[in-house]
């Protein structure tokens, strides 16, 4: 007799596109770091939905949001204001850099909205938008041409014009990248999808200092790093170096799709009627959720224990470096985004160590081909870290 999952796995494989390679469990309820899946089966979910799940799954003050929201109103065009989406730019515009903002759905569509404001910012014949090898900039074809790593452009050549990858910490080279074409440099402070890569600070403040020398604009591309994820609500925050455009979505909405671009009041003024739009970007539903959530995250103490949480864990991920040396090699990352880079020999276990806490009710991925990553709700119990680093130890113990 199939189970609950092997009968969805079965159904969804017959009607879905093949673009995911999914684990055969089907989901069906969340509650705080917690998942369970068709078969009632528990797992402790240090993904998060892939740094979605900020505040955890179905947080009751986001669910309660959404709720009431949907009683109200559900959907109305750009064309009107909604109080949601006001009330949360107006969150946005007072705790970042930024004066204005612009809703989209999703970190990519967030990015398309970033990189068409660099071009029509800047002066005529300017469009070109140097990004670093080994960024990710989602899955649109104008964030896949702005994505450094090639394997993502491959099947879809060619790419939009306009974007260079520059070598990874070369500042050198970077500066050599540019000409008369180009108009932003845009990055990531922690490359997630390369295997939770930092950038060095004194990198991103001499790139900041590039821009500002050669008259382009810095993105950063606070997608992953964003809300809270770091340690601070953004992650520029803690690093002293501020952009003139933003983006942010995954964790912003706590779940609900939302992605934002923010910028400054004189950036912002190149965008006029008719430049750009969303039709569902800043949906009332969805910015209600966004509301919700930034209210917790920004309520006293909230990050000091994110904080205190990140330092226990990255402990705990330390001792595994120093048990199993022939395995791991780092613990890299801030807050609650921290990988564990693998040695030579340990990537070639990436996957089945994924695969076998699966098998042991823990949710992680492995990243980039060099490290487990650890992405949890920022609500992550210190007791629930001691269990996954529990299971972690027994799964690198037994290779």
């Amino acid at each position: 007799m199939e189970t609950q999952n092997e009968l969805l796995k079965a159904k969804g494989d017959q009607v879905f596109v093949g673009t995911y390679a999914r684990y055969p469990v089907a989901m069906v309820k969340g509650e705080g770091t917690r998942l369970y899946d068709a078969d009632g089966r528990e797992y402790l979910d240090f993904l998060g939905g892939i740094a979605v799940a900020a505040l955890g799954h179905c947080h009751p003050r986001v669910t309660e949001a959404i709720c009431r929201q949907a009683g109200e109103l559900v959907h109305v065009s750009n064309l009107y204001y909604t109080r949601p989406q006001t009330e949360l730019a107006e969150l946005l515009v007072a705790n970042t850099f930024a004066d204005r903002v612009f809703m989209a759905n999703s970190g990519a569509e967030a990015n398309e909205a970033a990189m068409k404001l660099a071009r029509i910012a800047s002066p005529e014949g300017k469009y070109g938008i140097i990004t670093l090898e080994g960024s990710f900039h989602g899955r649109t074809l104008a964030a896949v041409a702005a994505t450094g790593q090639s394997k993502f452009h491959q099947g879809f050549e060619p790419m939009p014009e306009g974007f260079r990858h520059a070598p990874f910490g070369d500042l050198a080279a970077l500066e050599a990248m540019i000409d008369d074409t180009t108009c932003a440099i845009m990055c990531e402070p922690i490359q997630g999808e390369s295997g939770v890569r930092p950038l060095e600070v004194e990198y991103l403040k001499a790139i900041r200092a590039l821009c500002d020398a050669r008259g382009l604009l810095l993105i950063f591309d606070e997608v992953q790093t964003g809300v809270g994820r770091t340690g601070s609500l953004y992650a520029y925050q803690q690093l002293g170096v501020v952009p003139d455009i933003m983006t942010s979505a995954k964790g912003l909405g706590n779940g609900m799709p939302i992605g934002a671009m923010l910028t400054t009041e004189k950036l912002a003024a190149k965008m006029v009627p008719g430049t750009h739009a969303s039709t569902f970007g800043g949906n009332p539903v969805a910015c209600a959720a966004a509301v919700a959530t930034l209210t917790v995250m920004l309520e006293e103490s909230f990050f000091s224990a994110v904080n205190a949480n990140s330092t226990h864990f990255q402990a705990g991920l330390a001792k595994m470096v120093g048990k199993y040396p022939a395995l791991v090699t780092q613990v890299r990352g801030s807050g609650m985004m921290l990988g564990l880079v693998l040695t030579e020999t340990g990537k070639e276990h990436g996957t089945p160590i994924v695969n076998a806490l699966l098998e042991k009710g823990f949710i992680i991925n492995f990243a980039g081909g060099t490290a487990l990553r650890f992405v949890p709700p920022l609500t992550v119990t210190r007791e629930e870290i001691d269990q996954l680093l529990t299971a972690l130890d027994v799964t690198l113990a037994e290779l």
